[in-house]
This record gives C-alpha cells, structure tokens and sequence, in this order.
C-alpha cells in the first residue's frame, strides 16, 4: 500500500515537472512570435522612412544643403515611431533574454539602422556611431532597452551604402548633384574599405561587401560619364544638366540583388519600398 501511495506520489511530482516544462514552452514560444511580430513592424516603418527620404531628396525648388538637412530631420522624427515600440519590447529582452531571442529581433534592427543612418548622413554628412545609434534605443535616463550588437550594427551601415547609390545617381542631374555624386562615391568607397577588416568576424558581412562593391561601381560609372560629358561642352549650368541627365538615363539605381538582405526579411512585409508616409 505504502509501495502504491509511493509510486503514485512520484508519478505527480513528474507530471508537475513537465507541465512546468510546457509552461515554460508556452512562454517561450508566445514571447518568440511577438518579438517577431515586433520586428516586422520595425521592418516595414523603417522601409517607409528611407522610400520618405528618397522621396524628399527628389523634391524640386530646394536649397540642397536645407533640403538634405530637413529630410534628415523629418526622417529622425519618423523613426521615433520604431524607436518607441523598441521601448516596449524592452521588457521582453531583459537580461540575457536579449540574446535567446536575437535571431527574432535582427532583422528589424538592421533595418532600423539602414533607415537611421541613411537619415544621419543626409542631416551631417557622416556615418553615424555606434554610440550614437545604442543612444536611440535607450530611455531618457539613457539606460539602454537591450545591448546593441555589434554585427547588427555593421551589417545595417553596410545596407546604407545601396540607398547612398540611389540616392547619388537619383539626384545626379540637379543643381550641386554631380559634386555630391562624387562626395558620396568617396563616401562609399572609404565605408567598403573600412568594413573589409571586419569580413572574418561577421557572418553575412562579406556578401555585404560584395553589394557594396557592385553600388560603387555604379556610382563610379555614373561620375566617370559626368567627367567625360562635362569636359566635351562649354554650355551653361542648366543646358549640361540636361546632357548629364540624358547620359545616366540608362543607368539602373535599383541596387544589386542582396541575397543576404532579402533573406533576412519576413516574407510578409512586402517589397523594400512598399507603401509611404
């Protein structure tokens, strides 16, 4: 008797253990599809941003350097939306649960940073820090919601350097366009240089490179034809923006196919600049 009471007790205990086993799962599995949930929101506002900032930079009757200026600006407050719902999966990502659940919010967050940075360039002209970026995704006592990893933050500046070729070759037929076209090749070509050191440590990041490689040899084509065609007429301003405009029509500024980048995004969030603000 002793012997069945025994055994039935121990049977308990065990069943007690896996139903805290499938509780834990549970939490597991839920907590998994909202941070996924979350970062394909993140995902599709900062795709809407950087579609806003082409958008703006195409505009007509502007002041480039106010116009490059208030884009910028109007781009940071955008991201304030995505900053905010960061604010709330922090509490989701205390602790070490950051790093279990790393793999659900990467994608987001490279895309976060794409769409920041492409914002911080047009405002200052520079790349924006790490610092800088840990600093948006920190409350207002500057305590970060979760550590900012490393190779999201290189494999985001590395998607940056695709909108920095549309954006150069877009506006290469405006007034001040062909000296930013060269502004920004430089700008490219030192950004490949300085994250080759980084190939062996970051998984995904030489790919990258491999798409950078290719929008800057579409920058280059395009500033070498802006040379050549230049230095053939002595014509007023506006008739050789017409000529310039004519000589980069074929070019194509959709940037090269990014296997890596196209991989990372939800099947669900539609094409990179589907919908605006």
């Amino acid at each position: 008797m002793d012997t069945n009471k025994s055994q039935r007790s121990q049977n308990v205990q065990i069943v007690d253990i896996f139903d805290e086993f499938r509780r834990d799962l549970d939490e597991h599995n839920d907590r998994r599809e909202r941070l996924i949930k979350a970062s394909r929101d993140v995902t599709n506002a900062s795709k809407k941003v950087i579609f806003l900032l082409h958008r703006l930079m195409t505009e007509q009757g502007h002041d480039a350097r106010d116009q490059s200026k208030n884009a910028g600006q109007c781009g940071r407050g955008k991201l304030r939306e995505v900053q905010a719902v960061y604010a709330q999966m922090s509490h989701e990502l205390g602790g070490d649960k950051f790093w279990r659940y790393h793999r659900a919010v990467s994608p987001g967050l490279q895309e976060y940073i794409e769409a920041l940075s492409f914002a911080h360039y047009l405002e200052h002209g520079t790349l924006i820090t790490y610092d800088q970026v840990q600093a948006t995704l920190s409350d207002t006592s500057g305590v970060p919601y979760f550590p900012l990893p490393t190779e999201d933050y290189l494999l985001g500046l590395s998607d940056l350097t695709g909108e920095l070729m549309r954006f150069a070759i877009s506006g290469i037929a405006r007034k001040g366009g062909r000296t930013k076209a060269r502004d920004v090749c430089a700008f490219v070509r030192q950004c490949k240089s300085d994250f080759e050191q980084f190939t062996p440590f970051v998984r995904d990041l030489s790919k990258k490179q491999h798409v950078t490689t290719q929008s800057l040899e579409k920058i280059e084509d395009a500033v070498y034809a802006i040379v050549v065609r230049t230095s053939e007429y002595d014509l007023p301003p506006e008739i050789l923006d017409d000529i310039v405009a004519q000589s980069i029509s074929n070019f194509n500024t959709g940037a090269a196919t990014d296997k890596t980048k196209r991989n990372r995004r939800d099947p669900g969030s539609g094409d990179e600049y589907d919908g605006n603000y």
